[in-house]
This record gives C-alpha cells, structure tokens and sequence, in this order.
C-alpha cells in the first residue's frame, strides 16, 4: 500500500492556505445570549432545592474550597434567619425559573396517548408513575424515549429538559404553552423552520443545551464545567431558580458574621449598581468571560458593564432579528435593552425597580408595586407611573382623549404589547410616544393601529397630532432611529447614523450599534464620526463598540486614538485596543495582549489568546499558534472557529489524527460548520 505521507503534506499546504482566511477574522467573543428567567405571577408551591432527595437526579450543591472567602450556601441557609423573606420569594415565579420534574410543578400534559406532530418535530408525552417521559427523534434520526427530568419556567411556557449521558442538559424538543391553547408546542420550529439532526436548534445538539443557553439564569451559583479529553460536562449550583444569592450575592460569609456589611442589599447599591442585580439576566448579553468561568461571573455589588454589554441590533456582525428597524427589542426578555433606551431611565432615572417589587415582596401581577390608583379607572401596572407622572395621570380622559376604560392605561398607548414572546405579547420597555409614520415607512407596529386596526397609519398620525401637538417633536426621535438602522434605508442611511453616533442625549447602546452599522455600510468614509465620537465619550460600552467600528473599518489613522487605551480602565475598552491595534499591526498591542492572556485577573479572557494564536500563524510559528489555540479552547472548548484553526496546524505539522478530533470536535458543537466539513473531507481515510 502506498503511503499516505505525500497527500498530507499536499493537504496540509492547501489546508494552512485556507485557514489562514481565518486570521485576524475575529470570533465570537464569549458566551452567547442568555435567555431571562421569566418571572410571572401566581403562587406556586414551594420548590425544592437542588439536591434535596426528592429531586430527580442528584445535583450537588456548589461547595467552595476553603480558600474561597465567600462562597454560596444555599437559599435554605438564608431561611434560617429570614423565614418570611423566604416565603415570599417561594411563592415568586423567579423561584421556579428551574424546577424539578415531580408533581408540583409540571403543568404541561402527560397523560396516554398525548401527542404533537409539527413540520418536522414529532413527540409524545406519557407519565410512568412519577417518572414523566417524552418520545421524540434523537441525534440519529430515530425514535426514542427520554425522561423529563427538569423544568424551565411554568407561567406561560414551561420547557422539559433531559439530561444525556455526557451530562448535557438539553432543552427538549417540545414545550407546553401554559398561557396559549395548553397545549404542546415547537417554538424552535415556529422560529427556525423544519429542524433536521444537523441543524443547530435540534434538540440534541449544543444551541439547545440549557448550559449554553439557559442555566446561567436560571439557577444560582452556577458552575458547569466541560473536560475536552473525555467530552464530559459537570454541573452544579447552588439553587435551582433565581434564589436569594442571585440577588444579594454568595452568603457563605454573612451566614457565618451575621453582619449586614457582609451580604449585598441591592436597594442600598448606587442607583447603577442596583439596575445591574436585574439587568444581570433580563436581557441577552456578551459576557466578558466565557461561561464556564465561574469565578469571573456577574456577582452583585459590581457594575454591569464590568461582565456584560448588551446586546443591541446586532450578534457579533449578523443583524439580530429580535429588534425592530428603530432599535427597539421585539422579542421578549430584552426587558432591560428596551428601559435603558426610554426616557424614563435616560432622563428619570428609572429601574426595574422603579415599578417592580423584589421577589419576595408584596406585589400586583407581573410584579408590580402595589400602590393606590390616583383614579378609579387606573390599572395596577398603569399606577407605578403616577410615581413621576402624577398630574398627567390625573387628568385621565383629557389627556388620553379617549373613553375607553382600556384606553386610560398608560400602558396602552405608552407600553403596548407589540413585543412577542415565545407565543404570547408584552408590554413594549421602551416607553415611548407612538409613530405611525414609522409603521408606514419602516413596519414597525404602533401602539395607535394595534387598536384601530382598520385605520392606516397616516389616519392615525393625523389624529395623534391633533390632540398632541408636541408629540411630533419627540416622534423625530424614533423616526431617526428607523431611518439610520433599516436595512431597507442602508444606502441612505449615513447621515441618520452620524447623526444618532454624536447625539450625547441618545442611549448609549443605540450611539453604539450607530458606530457599528457606520462602519459595516459605509467603511473609510465612517472614520472621523467614529473618532470624533470616540474622543467625547467616557461610556465604557459605547467606546468599545466605536472601538470594533474602527477595527470593522480599517480606521489605521486611528492609532494614536487607541494607543492610549490600552491602559484604560476599564477591561471592555483595553482588550478592544489591544485586538484592534494587533489587527492593524501595531506592534505596541503585543505586550498588551500578552499581559492580558497571562496576568492572573485576565487570563481567563478568550481573545486576547485568540488573537497571539493568529499572529503567531501570520509568523508561520506554529508551535506558538497552536499552544495559544489549544489555551483559548481549555477556557471555551466550544469555539469551533478556534477548533478549525487548530485542525489546520495539526495537519500542517502532519498530525492527521489531531486535525480530524479538532474538527469531530467543532461539529458536535456545530454541526453545519461548513469549514470543519470541507477539511474532514479533504483528510485521507485511515
């Protein structure tokens, strides 16, 4: 038999010719967005912890090692001395975010004979005693009967979760829709189309795994972990649900002082501080540090921008589909996006706290503060805002202009439920006056049509004008918005998004995704707004996203701007310099980045290894490449750009065996990765 040494080295020159397409070209930056625990309204019955025995399968409770100054202990702990906080908080839909698989807590139907047939999806339910069971197509096409063995939610969906024998917790394919027709549902399907086994929102593949995408807030003191040798996941927390410490931060050393200075008390945190303990997971984020990396996690007391940025419009350089053109979220559980852009936070200052109560308090449905109606014909939810809108709210129907007992809540007309979730409709966070126009121009929903369905939107901008003379000049807001950010006004749209990008009294996150969306649509000719923004601002978010605008536009004359901030505060903005300087070449960004791959507080970030791995293979140093390769996967073993890239220098340094587990690797976390199945195809059979 011939050998096959004369191919691999053929196919390693192709193979190293193709990856570096990959250089430079940046990656995910860390986790992916994390879905929020829904917090509804009736009470439940009490939970049970995590590893108490009635539950399904054995999770054992987070324990620290000593040296750990202060580790979570456990909600049950808490009750010992706060038994009346802790029945509140039981009786919270946030205590039931993640819930055991027994009795008290499956709503969804599992009685003989249940079934759901959808387009491509197929399952059905059965109950075994107390063992609840779905039927359904696994990984290999075939049927077969999993356990339901945890429950996300219960309000209004309530999504089932097995666990496989690598210890993922996956989402399972089917989900009871509590608030619908209470009956079963494919929302994947619904939202991705027909799901084959390939396809990343099949139910057994990675995007489905609640380690990826939902336990991070819906458990507390999370700590999962991941051995690349033997492709295994272990998880365990604290509690199952957002618990006590979700919110007031690990116990282990106030349950042993007693000492108020040593628990977190959010009501007593700075008014931004206290927003991030919400913030934390109402709203799909990018985390700093990957998700595996407990010790970096979000505790409360810190600040939101020093673990999070939120995303907005866009998800690395793919346009989001959870906005709508203006930048508001319409998708559900992009509650703290939505507030950060309203002028009630901008210029009021208002929190989620401003109209909710904590967990454990007394409260309206959905949370709301219990306050007493300044009129007869205010609705709970409408009577947070009397808060700061009092003589507005008084003067009812001479203010809203209408008779309607449905029409005198703010929320109607303020707060419409243009926002779909799953299958149901919310309360718009944005809090905004309506535009009809822009439902003319752009077919975004206004909250005037969503009554008057039968009236067109000019009809309705004409009667809103007329009774509200001055709102025409806050609807120029929202109009520039959907004017800068539509992709069907992109080729017009540069003067709206300078525009947007230097107004110092717009939200942050939308001057951002500005910065962003400048550079992707008009590149070279977007650089002196991007620097000219960059110079007049101290937002640490807003720079970092100017910084990637920079960067996405191959802004070199920028340099000097970023030198200076690879010494920045804050870590967001010093890492962004760092990469951004290396791509261009800069050789002042080498120190900075192997200062942050290697100094204690930051080597547990992802990029900057990433990115010494790319350089390294610019130099044709594959030893160095393929060590810092190998560093960035121990810290986020599910990158499969990363896992490509290292598939190519093995097979560059003839070690075919490696370069095939690297690219099994990328497609069992994603499994339509088209560079990992091209290179296996080129690999030879053993």
């Amino acid at each position: 038999m011939r050998s096959s040494r004369p191919v691999l080295v053929a196919l390693a020159v192709v193979v190293l010719a193709v990856g570096l397409f990959f250089v430079l070209r940046p990656t995910a930056a860390t986790s992916p967005p994390v879905p929020v625990a829904r917090a509804p309204a009736q009470a439940p019955a009490a939970p049970l912890d995590a590893g108490s025995v009635a539950a399904p399968v054995p999770v054992k409770t987070v324990e620290a090692p000593s040296a750990k100054p202060n580790p979570f202990v456990g909600s049950q702990v808490c009750a010992d001395c706060h038994e009346e906080q802790h029945t509140g908080w039981k009786h919270d839909w946030h205590a039931r975010a993640l819930s055991p698989a027994t009795k008290p807590y499956v709503v969804g139907t599992f009685t003989a004979g249940t079934h759901f047939k959808g387009e491509s999806s197929e399952a059905w339910m059965r109950r075994d005693g107390s063992h609840y069971l779905m039927r359904t197509k696994g990984s290999d096409g075939n049927l077969g009967e999993w356990p339901v063995q945890w429950l996300v939610g219960g309000k209004r969906m309530q999504d089932p979760i097995t666990l496989l024998p690598d210890g993922r917790w996956q989402v399972m394919p089917v989900y009871f829709h509590v608030t619908g027709k209470s009956e079963w549902v494919d929302y994947s399907e619904k939202k991705q189309g027909a799901l084959s086994p390939d396809h990343p929102f099949f139910w057994t593949n990675f995007r489905r795994s609640a380690q990826h995408a939902c336990l991070d807030c819906h458990v507390t003191g999370l700590d999962a972990r991941y051995d690349r040798a033997s492709h295994q996941w272990e998880t365990k927390f604290a509690d199952a649900g957002v618990a006590c410490e979700s919110c007031h931060g690990p116990g282990g050393r106030h349950a042993e002082s007693q000492l108020p200075a040593d628990i977190i008390q959010p009501a007593k945190l700075s008014k931004d501080e206290g927003f991030a303990v919400c913030a934390q997971c109402h709203g799909p984020r990018r985390t700093l540090f990957p998700m595996l990396d407990a010790q970096h996690r979000f505790q409360p007391g810190q600040r939101y921008d020093a673990s999070y940025q939120p995303m907005v419009l866009l998800v690395g350089n793919e346009r989001s589909g959870d906005f709508f053109p203006d930048g508001r979220p319409s998708t559900s559980s992009f509650e703290y996006q939505a507030l950060i852009q309203s002028k009630c936070h901008l210029q009021g200052g208002a929190t989620c706290l401003t109209c909710h109560t904590a967990p454990h308090d007394a409260r309206a449905p959905n949370e709301v503060k219990k306050q007493k109606p300044v009129t007869a014909r205010t609705s709970v939810n409408a009577s947070t805002c009397q808060g700061c809108h009092q003589e507005v709210v008084a003067q009812g129907e001479q203010h809203t202009h209408h008779k309607a007992a449905a029409a005198q809540d703010c929320l109607a007309c303020h707060m419409p439920p243009v926002v779909s979730g799953v299958l149901d409709h919310f309360a718009d966070h944005a809090l905004d006056v309506p535009a009809p126009q822009n439902t003319a121009r752009h077919d975004i929903p206004n909250a005037c049509n969503a009554c008057h369905a039968k009236e067109t939107p000019d009809a309705m901008q004409a009667s809103l004008t007329k009774w509200w003379p001055k709102a025409e000049a806050r609807q120029q807001r929202r109009l520039r918005l959907a004017d800068a950010f539509d992709e069907k006004t992109a080729a017009q749209s540069r003067g709206a998004l300078e525009t947007v990008l230097a107004d110092t009294s717009e939200a942050g996150t939308l001057r951002g995704a500005a910065a962003k969306f400048l550079a992707r649509r008009f590149k070279h000719d977007a650089v002196p707004a991007l620097r000219a923004a960059l110079k007049g601002t101290t937002d640490s978010t807003l720079r970092s996203d100017i910084i990637d605008g920079l960067g996405a536009a191959n802004a070199r004359e920028a340099t000097e701007d970023l030198v200076p901030l690879l010494k920045d505060g804050s870590l967001w903005v010093r890492q962004g310099a760092a990469l951004t300087l290396a791509a261009f070449g800069d050789t002042r960004a080498m120190p900075a980045l192997q200062a942050l791959a290697t100094d204690p507080e930051t080597h547990g970030l992802v990029q900057p290894h990433v990115m010494l791995g790319q350089l390294a293979m610019r130099r044709r140093d594959v030893t160095t490449a393929t060590r810092e390769f190998e560093q960035a996967l121990d810290l986020q073993p599910y990158n499969a750009d990363v896992l490509v890239r290292l598939a190519d220098l093995y097979m560059v340094q003839g070690n075919a065996q490696k370069g095939r587990d690297r690219l099994e690797e990328a497609l069992r976390f994603d499994p339509q990765n088209k560079f990992a199945k091209q290179r296996l195809g080129m690999i030879p059979a053993q």
